[in-house]
């Protein structure tokens, strides 16, 4: 009698165990088919949104910028930081993509954009603003740097951020539009000396109080993170060269306090790193999942969660 009840209750427990396994993988499933049912609703009429993409010169924007004229139908307006950068990516495009020259350094510059933007998009507002502009150097050695090397990338990749978002959130408030903020892994964690993390995980915490901030008047605010690929921001000669120039300038007891191979040594090493984790293909973030899904969807996650994209 024992051994039947014994035999009685573990079929029993094994059956409960695997009901509640079948039912997990339901609500799994489930909740895949709900969000990709979500993912793939995109918004209404899309050649009659605009789009304004800063950092378009090459890398991430001008992609982008191409991306969303030809395949999605947007109104996309790129800012580039040079004619020759608008020129190029006018000839790249369809009419339909308007270039600009904008510094988002510089007040006057992103105000003079502020008013070209307003005249084409009218009453519509804006539906998105991509701060996708940066620079990477100076970076290297924290005690090789000067105040002004901190502030030169700071002025780009992170007030430079806030400036046009402060200028254009009255026409992102019209269409109730987004934002999205482009970071980067290094946002989380600090690799090297210089503004250049710093600034990112000062665009981290903006962009969180900016959600918030947001959330009554309907702007969706996201920050795209992206690994290490192969742009402008990465290239070596530049850093190389801006590495050069900081050693050249230290005081010559700081050079032999790191030995006369340091230079040498590290430039190597940043060679070597470089080459081994960035991708030369910079299509990786443009997949549903990434800038494109935070402009094209109609609704994603409502804590706009982060997103790392894969480094190769």
């Amino acid at each position: 009698m024992g051994s039947t009840d014994n035999l009685t209750t573990y079929l029993l427990e094994a059956t409960r165990s695997h009901v509640l396994v079948a039912c997990a993988v339901l609500l799994a499933a489930l909740a895949a088919v709900l969000r990709h049912i979500r993912d793939s609703r995109t918004v209404d009429a899309p050649d009659r949104r605009h789009v304004l993409i800063t950092g378009c010169d090459s890398g991430f924007g001008n992609l982008l910028a191409r991306r969303l004229d030809a395949a999605a139908g947007f109104h996309v307006v790129a800012a580039c930081l040079t004619q020759r950068g608008a020129a190029d990516l006018s000839a790249a495009a369809s009419g339909r993509l308007k270039t600009l020259v904008m510094d988002v350094t510089d007040g006057a510059s992103v105000a003079a954009a502020r008013e070209f933007v307003s005249r084409e998009v009218g009453e519509r507002g804006l539906w998105g603003l991509v701060n996708n502009a940066g620079r990477s150097v100076p970076i290297g050695p924290t005690e090789w740097m000067e105040l002004e090397d901190f502030t030169k990338v700071l002025d780009v990749n992170l007030m430079g951020v806030i400036e046009v978002t402060l200028q254009f959130l009255p026409l992102l408030k019209k269409a109730r539009g987004r934002v999205v903020n482009v970071a980067s892994i290094l946002g989380r964690l600090s690799l090297t000396g210089g503004g250049y993390c710093l600034s990112k995980w000062g665009v981290e915490a903006f962009s969180d109080g900016l959600r918030r901030d947001m959330h009554p008047f309907g702007i969706k605010v996201s920050i795209i993170e992206p690994g290490f690929f192969k742009t402008g921001v990465t290239r070596l000669d530049l850093i190389e060269a801006d590495l050069k120039r900081l050693w050249t300038r230290l005081p010559q007891d700081v050079k032999d306090s790191y030995g006369e191979t340091y230079l040498d040594d590290y430039v190597e090493a940043q060679g070597f790193s470089m080459g081994l984790l960035c991708s030369p293909d910079i299509s990786k973030t443009l997949p549903p999942t990434c800038f494109f899904q935070r402009l094209s969807v109609k609704e994603i996650s409502k804590r706009q969660l982060n997103l790392i994209v894969v480094l190769k």
